[in-house]
């Protein structure tokens, strides 16, 4: 029979004021004698009060069990086995070699990610002379910015041939705005969210028997709408902001939102900054064959001064986005079985959203009206061209860069 949530809690409570006043040895046996108490379910229950391992509880208990004195020592400040990259220097430059020939784009860019297994590279490792885990080559992976990615629903149509070539570019022109100290957003739109007593996906901690109750049938409220989030990821500062949209997903509303970000944020973290490299996936409202998104910013570089290059992820690669794991998921996560009652709420959720990593997000409720449907003439992407919009060598289409420009 599982331990009730309750109690679970309380000895979370209890365990949090007790603990800090006791030594290693103390902790094993204090925390042992807990679960003894409970009984069955009681050393999962206690690990994930107290927030240790399984084995140290259930060591504690094994300890008391066997009665006499208490087997084990304290372990000394420094004391314990050294980490793998110490005891072996050479392994994290050969674990490096063994990733980087099979990374996607360029392997020192900030959009990398591997397709080889630990168990695999761990192997590799072992024929060179290396004696490192599975598990431990992933911690060294994560350690160095590496993520392991699915393949599931990624292609969107036949592969371009050109699809590396495109990463590694971005790859080069990341690293080349974070050395001179430049901001580089990641943009996109969250899915669109119901407002009101809708079921949300995922669970909460409730009392057995009391989950929150919402409508049966997801409807859209008239009155209150739908809730249409654009992000923006700061790659260097590791922070996002949201604007909750109420009308349409537009290019009007996605710069609008990357000019709230720099008015309130972006500004005040790169004060000298002249330039703005964007990183965004090639549809949608922020996509590349859309006019109104470039035009729009075109007006924002003039209005900010800012030099504002684009480069759009190559086609089938949207979900490689940053700001898709490094923002959107933590905030899933955040609001998970919980029904968005209010646009209020919305924004206070995704406000309140962070990490042990350090992300912090802001947010703002966009009121504004953002008619869809507005066309620009061949005639105003001609003039567009000849003024403030400077198409690069490689992939042109992909990768642009507007201009500040003077009204005379």
């Amino acid at each position: 029979m599982a331990v009730a949530v309750d109690v679970v809690e309380s000895l979370g409570a209890k365990f949090s004021a007790l603990l800090p006043h006791l030594d290693e040895r103390q902790r094993r046996l204090y925390l042992g004698s807990e679960a003894r108490v409970l009984g069955h379910g009681g050393i999962p229950a206690v690990a994930a009060a107290a927030g240790v391992s399984r084995q140290m509880v259930a060591s504690g208990a094994q300890e008391l069990e066997a009665g006499g004195g208490p087997r084990g020592g304290v372990r000394r400040a420094g004391a314990g086995r050294k980490p793998v990259s110490e005891t072996d220097p050479g392994l994290k430059a050969a674990l490096l070699s063994l990733v980087e020939p099979e990374s996607r784009g360029d392997p020192e860019s900030a959009l990398r990610w591997t397709t080889k297994s630990t168990r695999r590279l761990a192997d590799e490792l072992a024929s060179q002379g290396h004696r490192v885990s599975a598990d431990t080559v992933a911690k060294l992976l994560r350690q160095e910015n590496f993520s392991l990615q699915g393949n599931a629903k990624t292609i969107e149509g036949r592969q371009h041939p050109d699809r590396d070539a495109q990463f590694r570019y971005i790859g080069e022109q990341v690293s080349e705005y974070h050395a001179a100290g430049d901001p580089v957003i990641s943009v996109d739109t969250k899915k669109k969210e119901l407002v009101g007593e809708f079921k949300n996906a995922g669970r909460e901690w409730t009392r057995q028997g009391q989950p929150e109750q919402v409508n049966v049938h997801d409807f859209m409220d008239k009155q209150l709408g739908k809730a249409i989030p654009y992000g923006v990821y700061d790659l260097g500062t590791n922070t996002g902001w949201v604007s909750v949209g109420v009308d349409h997903d537009t290019a009007q509303f996605a710069v609008a939102t990357i000019r709230s970000w720099w008015q309130q944020v972006g500004s005040r973290a790169y004060p000298h900054a002249r330039r703005l490299l964007i990183t965004a996936d090639g549809g949608g409202s922020n996509g590349y064959r859309t006019r109104l998104w470039k035009v729009e910013l075109a007006k924002l570089a003039t209005a900010t001064g800012l030099e504002i290059t684009v480069c759009h992820l190559p086609p089938g690669t949207s979900k490689w986005n940053k700001i898709e794991h490094r923002l959107f998921s933590h905030i899933s996560m955040n609001w998970r079985g919980r029904p968005l009652t209010s646009h209020e709420v919305i924004v206070q959720t995704i406000a309140a959203t962070s990490t042990r990593t350090g992300l912090t997000v802001s947010a703002d409720l966009d009121t504004t009206n953002y008619p869809s449907g507005i066309k620009i003439s061949d005639r105003e992407m001609t003039d567009l061209d000849h003024q403030g919009l400077h198409r690069h060598d490689f992939h042109g289409e992909w990768n642009y860069t507007l201009t500040p420009t003077t009204t005379t």
